[in-house]
């Protein structure tokens, strides 16, 4: 029987420069969206599959996301003497449900060497990899990445990397992976045989886009250390992965369902769409937004 996967890594270092001024101060992790900050809706969705020790790779100017996942035993006393049942259940994501780590890539190196500082953590072990500033939304917004981790684990995989289809149009802005044959219906890993970082208009080998959330053996991390820096001094997760299908490890992609939708905080164009429609599905407010939403539609 193989053993629970149990850590998680958490990339949130970059400098957010696309979302400038709104990050001048403030991490593009935390951000609201509805009434959480992103990297609140990845833990929530770590926590879900069962991740208990959560590794927070930050960057300078990023110490409110450690103090977002500081427990507060004072507000908390503060609310239950209140009697507000409904901001306790919101702080539900502090209490004690898993342990929280943090270290710093204190220079822009790229996504591959912010997960490689997080080789003593892992110890030679699986973990999952799931991007700061990505959302994964879906009834159960857990369930993609429980699936992954199960086909990892019967498959023996050294990787297991999420994919989502994109427009053919729109490759040239992700890592797109290579496949033998059709692309798999969704929920059916497939092994991959390559993969390629923003590929230029035309020459993408597929429509699969990477989708922000990995599992990862303990391979990835010696690729992370043999993979070249790029003509920008960055470590690309992507090279490494590369490196890992050259070598023959078993790397596999998990086809997101049409259910399954991921919102990348990377842009104020993506982060707009995901305020409006998260808001739209809150369960507290998202009635009032869309009264809101009719009446001004009718104005115009």
């Amino acid at each position: 029987m193989a053993q629970s996967i149990t850590k998680a890594i958490v990339p949130a270092a970059g400098l957010g420069t696309r979302l400038l001024p709104a990050t001048k101060s403030q991490p593009k992790e935390m951000l609201p969206v509805g009434r959480k900050p992103v990297v609140q809706y990845v833990v929530e969705e770590l926590q879900s599959t069962g991740l208990r020790q959560i590794l927070i790779v930050t960057g300078r100017r990023k110490r409110t996301i450690e103090d977002h996942f500081d427990p507060d035993p004072e507000l908390v006393s503060k609310l239950k003497q209140a009697g507000n049942e409904a901001l306790l259940e919101d702080l539900d994501y502090l209490e004690g449900k898993s342990r929280f780590y943090y270290t710093r890539q204190s220079t822009p190196r790229g996504l591959g060497h912010a997960i490689s500082l997080g080789a003593d953590f892992a110890e030679d072990g699986d973990c999952v990899v799931a991007l700061g500033d990505s959302i994964v939304a879906a009834t159960d917004p857990a369930a993609p990445l429980r699936a992954m981790v199960d086909a990892y684990q019967h498959l023996g995989a050294a990787a297991m990397v999420a994919v989502e289809k994109v427009p053919k149009e729109e490759t040239f802005r992700y890592g797109i992976i290579s496949i033998d044959g059709a692309e798999p219906p969704p929920g059916e890993p497939v092994a991959m045989t390559d993969i390629v970082e923003k590929p230029s208009v035309g020459a993408a080998p597929s429509t699969l886009a990477v989708a922000a959330r990995y599992v990862f053996g303990p391979a990835v991390f010696d690729a992370l250390r043999r993979t070249p820096p790029d003509v920008r001094g960055e470590i690309q997760l992507s090279d490494a992965i590369k490196m890992l299908i050259q070598m023959g490890e078993p790397v596999y992609a998990w086809p997101f369902g049409a259910d399954c939708r991921r919102y990348d905080v990377g842009n104020f164009e993506s982060y707009f769409r995901s305020f409006v429609d998260f808001a739209l599905a809150d369960e507290r407010y998202g009635y009032m937004v869309r009264k809101y939403i009719k009446k001004i539609a009718y104005e115009l």
